[in-house]
């Protein structure tokens, strides 16, 4: 059983479920971050949901690209969490499947592409601190703690 995080689900909504694939991305006792931009900012792993016929790797890369411009190599899996969310740019109830990867920024390509997304780097602390959700959060406190 993959462990849930954050809220519950709540009655009476139905959840479909969407995996996706994110990734802890050092740079010199840093992190690379993504910040989404809208009615308030919300920091988060970069990544993002797997596209149908995707594997999930090829959906870490794409979306660490749209989301920070920034190319990545060595993608290893560190484990998984799932979280009960809404998701108002799909107007979908989700039960997000968060895949969590530790990888290495090799070079950044160009701006992000994602609309309304901005890179961050921060330091553990400030990442830990400011991390949008509880899943994230354990992921990178745990890698930190080891680092």
């Amino acid at each position: 059983m993959i462990r849930r995080l954050g809220a519950p689900p709540q009655q009476g909504k139905t959840y479909q479920i969407r995996a996706g694939a994110y990734a802890i991305l050092p740079i010199d006792r840093r992190f690379l971050l993504t910040a989404q931009i809208g009615n308030e900012i919300d920091i988060q792993l970069p990544g993002g949901g797997i596209d149908p016929g995707e594997s999930p790797l090829q959906a870490l890369h794409r979306e660490v690209i749209e989301e920070t411009g920034w190319k990545i190599a060595t993608p290893r899996r560190m484990g998984a969490f799932r979280r009960f969310v809404f998701m108002p740019e799909y107007d979908l109830w989700a039960e997000k499947l968060c895949h969590i990867y530790l990888a290495h920024p090799v070079r950044q390509l160009s701006p992000p592409t994602e609309p309304l997304h901005q890179t961050m780097i921060l330091d553990a602390q400030d990442a830990i601190q400011h991390l949008g959700n509880d899943g994230d959060r354990l992921f990178l406190q745990r890698y930190a703690s080891m680092a």
